[in-house]
């Protein structure tokens, strides 16, 4: 329970089951200085080598076994992060604010839905100026993303790049997405918004929205990103439903993940459950909220929807007055 096992192959780290069966061995190999501490620059590993201080304890336990078994010496193999994610211990002990109480801002808002809606009055909206380019999809669909206009000549080819992905409807329009942007930049990143299909006025040019279930549009941002700036290493934010497709394309990639690092903000990891919540109280605000944001991407591009066959309620879609209508009018058959 002090450590978090994603996934476990027993291909990817041969002998991984004989070698590490007892909690202490592993918790040793997981006492290690977080890899985070150090700079985010082309040393830092991919995905798959995030946890290189522990895979290498690994494969060195593994490869002086075969050693004794009379194999000889063989190569160390790249091992996937994903089997094993030390947690507070191991990955997290790296990071200062993590260690520190939660205090709310302001102090009158220590209630969720004050501080929410005074976020949501009160943020200021930075300028930034931003230059877009437009994705074409295998299905020729398309997505947006938003770069940073000028970071091209003012930043080396090696920096660090930073995916954004907004939450259901959101786009680089967003405050805590320009706000996000405007930090990672100061830092000496360049940074890129995901804007999914409809979202800040990108372009829809199929029937077909995006949905928590499709990760076919980032999985090919990503490997665009990494053709783009094959140096950097990327790295990956997301906030709720953002969060949720992000977390998803993670596990489907397991060892193959080209991405440095990847944090979730606000997940609604079981999206029944979170459904279910929408319907509760004051939650039926913010519902009814997301419900008005996504008719109105719809009715932008409604023509594009009529007379599809299939299991489609398009005039439920086009008045939705809760996700879950949407949803059901909508995205259920496309997805």
């Amino acid at each position: 329970p002090r450590f978090l096992a994603v996934q476990r192959s027993e291909k990817c780290i041969p002998n991984l089951s004989a070698h590490c069966r007892r909690e202490s061995d592993l918790m040793a190999a997981l006492q290690t200085p977080s890899p985070f501490a150090g700079t985010a620059r082309r040393f830092a590993p991919r995905l798959r080598y995030l946890l290189l201080p522990t895979t290498m304890s690994l494969s060195s336990s593994i490869v002086s076994s075969r050693s004794r078994d009379g194999d000889g010496e063989q190569p160390l193999l790249p091992h996937s992060s994903l089997e094993i994610a030390g947690a507070r211990r191991g990955l997290l002990a790296g990071f200062d604010s993590l260690r520190r109480p939660y205090r709310a801002f302001p102090v009158f808002a220590s209630n969720r839905h004050v501080e929410t809606i005074f976020a949501a009055f009160t943020r200021s909206l930075p300028t930034v100026a931003f230059r877009r380019e437009c994705l074409r999809t295998p299905d020729d669909g398309a997505v947006a993303l938003d770069w940073v206009s000028g970071d091209d000549r003012a930043l080396p080819g090696d920096a660090p790049v930073l995916i954004l992905l907004p939450g259901l409807t959101g786009g680089s329009q967003d405050t805590y997405v320009r706000h996000m942007l405007l930090r990672a930049r100061s830092k000496g990143w360049r940074v890129v918004v995901f804007n999914s299909r409809g979202c800040a006025n990108s372009p829809v040019t199929t029937a077909k929205f995006y949905s928590a279930s499709f990760t076919g549009d980032l999985r090919q941002v990503v490997d665009h990103v990494l053709t783009r700036y094959p140096q950097s290493n990327i790295y990956a934010a997301g906030w709720s439903l953002g969060a949720n497709i992000l977390v998803r394309y993670l596990g489907e990639e397991t060892d193959k993940c080209s991405l440095s690092g990847a944090v979730s903000m606000c997940n609604p990891f079981n999206l029944v459950i979170a459904d279910e919540d929408f319907h509760k109280g004051f939650n039926n605000i913010y519902d009814r909220a997301l419900a008005n944001s996504l008719r109105a991407i719809f009715k932008k591009h409604a023509l594009l929807f009529e007379g599809l066959d299939g299991e489609y309620d398009i005039p439920k879609a086009a008045n939705a007055k809760t996700v879950r209508d949407f949803d059901e009018g909508l995205t259920r058959g496309l997805h």
